[in-house]
């Protein structure tokens, strides 16, 4: 009886619309809950979608850049097949005709763009010293090295904090067998010169393996190795690549350069010092046209002699040739503004069993 005169009080009625109001809250709290739960939800939803959809683009495209490679690796094997000599003046060096057969491939969106380059037109770091043997200096590559460090220390504006000399005896310290902190001459460097950095590093007594360890040798500022304002650096113009088995699990470094796909850098680096400017003229006559078609031939060591100024010039025939087993190809892939570029150097090589050319990857990089 006392119980239901309160509810039919005044008091009564606030305590039911206290109830109501109260469960009124909760209701919104629980859609509050709710509606925080779903957005949440859609959002990893919407990443997760996002993000099936980024993998699936990043595999389309390394799909696409791995066609390109393998086209390439077709252009080189064909051509192996016509001629065993490798110039400017061939399909797979002239960006038009490899565009031609990238645009054979059919592809659904995007497209692919892909260069070939020829490894053996650079300098072989690792010839600078004798292998097997790894002790002593090639001394045509000595001489090579100083003509390359006196063309590419020219080109820059302000010359870099580095002595040449200095860099040619680290250089070799790095690569020969000893460590016994006998450097060459009286700039080289061995580990107690590199352990003494911050970080510090060891020598490597041996052979380089990628072309970023010479970035780490004594002499070599990022600006030589990289270039700057406009200038080449030494990471354009040398290549570790070039190895030759010699039996007995030896290997040797045959330092020859083809001078028919050289830079002109590595041009310059060939000829005579007093003759160095004749470099853009050799450059020039590579790729001579008149009605479309190529003026010279290029596909002998000696034809640099042709060139107007060059008929006296002498190079060692151990430093050039005209034919490659060695290319760099660089496929480019790109969709829906996205880009993958697959970076390769190839070894053509002929098997042994079937006596079928292939191209055998070096080096694989995914960038």
């Amino acid at each position: 009886m006392c119980i239901v005169k309160q509810l039919n009080s005044p008091t009564g009625k606030t305590v039911l619309g206290n109830r109501r109001g109260v469960a009124i809250l909760v209701a919104i709290g629980v859609v509050a809950v709710l509606l925080t739960a779903g957005l949440a939800l859609n959002r990893r939803i919407r990443s997760s979608v996002t993000g099936a959809l980024l993998a699936r683009e990043r595999v389309v495209l390394s799909e696409m850049a791995v066609s390109g490679v393998h086209a390439a690796m077709v252009m080189l094997i064909n051509d192996r097949k016509e001629n065993d000599t490798d110039t400017l003046q061939e399909d797979w060096a002239n960006p038009e005709k490899v565009a031609e057969v990238m645009g054979l491939i059919p592809y659904d969106e995007g497209r692919v763009d892909v260069r070939i380059t020829d490894e053996r037109g650079k300098i072989q770091v690792n010839a600078l010293v004798k292998f097997p043997e790894g002790q002593q200096f090639s001394a045509s590559q000595r001489f090579l090295w100083e003509r390359l460090l006196d063309q590419v220390f020219s080109l820059f504006e302000a010359v870099p904090d580095s002595d040449p000399n200095m860099i040619i005896n680290s250089l070799k310290d790095w690569m020969d067998s000893g460590d016994d902190e006998a450097i060459t001459g009286l700039s080289g460097a061995e580990s107690d010169y590199y352990e003494g950095l911050e970080p510090p590093y060891q020598c490597k007594n041996g052979p380089f393996d990628h072309l970023g360890e010479v970035a780490l040798v004594q002499g070599i500022t990022p600006e030589l190795f990289t270039g700057a304002g406009g200038a080449a650096g030494l990471s354009s113009l040398l290549t570790v690549h070039g190895v030759s088995a010699v039996g007995d699990g030896r290997f040797t470094y045959d330092g020859k350069i083809n001078i028919s796909t050289a830079d002109v850098a590595v041009l310059a680096a060939l000829l005579p010092a007093e003759n160095s400017d004749l470099s853009e003229a050799l450059a020039d006559y590579r790729v001579a046209k008149a009605d479309e078609a190529y003026t010279h031939t290029i596909s002998n060591a000696g034809w640099y002699k042709n060139v107007p100024g060059a008929g006296g010039i002498a190079i060692s025939p151990d430093l050039v040739t005209v034919s490659s087993d060695l290319f760099r190809i660089v496929s480019t892939a790109t969709r829906n503004e996205r880009t993958t570029t697959v970076n390769v150097v190839v070894q053509r090589v002929k098997e042994q069993d079937t006596g079928r050319w292939i191209c055998k990857a070096l080096m694989w990089q995914v960038e």
